[in-house]
């Protein structure tokens, strides 16, 4: 199909803070993108167990479907849902949801990483499969689940965004960039890796056949039309549904030579490759081989992201003492730079609470200064975030044996200068900064392209983006050798990954 007219297209976008519904209207020379509806993603513990609170979440997809029907006039061209990677919900055998999923930040896999070490050395489950090692990939909450009533109980398992995308459509699929995050596909067969599920116990049946980005996904039912109000037959579309194969699909890149950085609750920093890359140094480096749209693979490093920063300042506001956000930034440009640095991918820091505390003990641990207040924990986090893009960066130049030229910044973090700045000076590479909707952005690029609207491949849709979309640029400043020096500081504290 080729139309003049531009098309209205809905990404349903959910993060690990929040969720949204954006609507996107793609024609010839045309990207334009509407939020019609955000809501809060709030975790709820009980018994002991973190879980996703996933009737609200869906509860905000319909809210935002029936907002996109009222912006468009009740008719789409398309849906497609993206979310964040490894977390599942469990079916039984009238497909019914077994339980709330259990959050990725819940402590029931900690138990069991030195259990599937024992069964499979690191080193072959990484040749097996790319993925860095993650204490709570689902590998991991797999073998955390087994011998219990609801794993027993389940004739089906479905990643978040699958889920949803059933719920709508009554289609059950694995789309496959956010089954790579599994730790249970094989990134040069872009099929399951079917020795390490066997290994370990792993049922695969429980998945459902393996959907690729631009694959249909089925249509809204009825009674989701009525919820809605939309107009049908309105089909759903396989994207990228992991969120970060969405954003690194909206990276406005010209050529090949670019790094980016997907930043939010994570920062996700690498290259965009054609073959995964499997070698023992690339395992200790912890990189992972991520599925991409279009045949590619997302080589990349998971670092803590702005999950810092938002912890600190949750936590400020637990005691009654939030800054604004804008003053803050502004003061913490102020600092004195480098001060203090933390490991931004350190395991410590992946739970929730007493952030501010807990960097300061890293920095008392390791004989740094400990920040005086809001705007120096600030500044220590951002520079810690830069440095931590700047090893990536050059760890995964080196490993992979293709140079950059230019660092894209996409999603949230894009928004923040002072973080831009910084990963600009750390890198010495300038650094493109935007979209910071580049999750959506990439979702709604990927059902444009299965619509016709687009011809063409992942260049065609970055030129669209690069046409189209506000970006910001900055320069390399400073002596980078400072940024060496603080680097050798993390350096003394840090072991390979065994």
């Amino acid at each position: 199909m080729s139309t003049k007219t531009p098309l209205p297209f809905a990404a349903v976008d959910l993060g690990a803070s929040s969720g949204r519904v954006m609507v996107g209207h793609v024609g010839p020379g045309t990207l334009r993108l509407t939020e019609v509806h955000r809501f809060p993603n709030t975790p709820v513990r009980v018994g002991g167990t973190l879980h996703w609170d996933i009737l609200a979440l869906y509860r905000g997809v319909l809210d935002g479907l029936r907002a996109a029907g009222r912006a468009t006039g009740e008719r789409l061209a398309s849906v497609g849902v993206d979310s964040w990677a490894v977390d599942y919900g469990l079916l039984d055998a009238g497909g019914a949801l077994i339980g709330n999923p259990v959050h990725y930040r819940d402590a029931r896999t900690e138990a069991v990483t030195a259990k599937v070490a024992g069964t499979l050395a690191p080193s072959e489950l990484y040749a097996a499969t790319g993925l860095q090692y993650l204490p709570f990939n689902t590998v991991y909450q797999l073998v955390a689940a087994q011998g219990t009533p609801a794993l027993a109980a389940a004739r089906g398992l479905l990643l978040i965004p699958d889920l949803i995308a059933y719920w709508l459509t009554g289609e059950a699929g694995t789309e496959l960039t956010n089954a790579s995050t599994t730790q249970l596909v094989d990134p040069r067969t872009r099929d399951w890796a079917r020795p390490v599920a066997e290994a370990l116990g792993i049922d695969l049946s429980l998945f459902p056949p393996l959907r690729r980005p631009g694959d249909p996904a089925g249509e809204l039912l009825p009674e989701v039309l009525t919820e809605t109000g939309l107009t049908g037959p309105v089909p759903v579309t396989a994207v990228g549904s992991h969120d970060t194969a969405s954003a690194v699909a909206g990276v406005p890149a010209r050529g090949e030579r670019f790094a980016y950085i997907a930043t939010g609750t994570w920062s996700l920093a690498g290259l965009e490759l054609d073959a995964p890359v499997l070698t023992e140094d690339s395992r200790r480096a912890n990189f992972t081989n991520e599925l991409g749209v279009d045949g590619t693979v997302r080589y990349l490093r998971n670092i803590m992201g702005l999950w810092l920063l938002q912890e600190c300042l949750r936590d400020w506001e637990d005691q009654g003492q939030a800054p604004d956000l804008g003053e803050l930034l502004r003061k913490a440009a102020a600092c004195t730079p480098l001060r203090s640095v933390v490991d931004a991918g350190d395991p410590a820091f992946i739970a929730p609470g007493r952030m501010p505390e807990r960097i300061a003990d890293a920095c008392r641990r390791t004989g740094q200064p400990v920040p005086r207040d809001a705007a120096e924990t600030t500044r220590c986090v951002l520079d810690s975030l830069a440095l931590a893009h700047r090893r990536a960066v050059a760890d995964a130049q080196r490993l992979s044996g293709r140079a950059v030229d230019t660092v894209h910044i996409v999603g949230g973090g894009a928004r923040n200068e002072l973080l831009c700045r910084l990963t600009a000076d750390a890198c010495g590479l300038p650094v493109v900064a935007g979209p910071a909707e580049a999750a959506a952005l990439g979702n709604i690029l990927v059902q444009a392209r299965s619509a016709g609207v687009i011809i063409g491949g992942l260049c065609e849709s970055r030129q669209l983006l690069c046409e189209t979309q506000g970006l910001r640029h900055y320069e390399p400043t400073g002596d980078v050798r400072a940024w060496e020096r603080a680097e050798a500081r993390l350096a003394k504290e840090e072991q390979p990954c065994g």
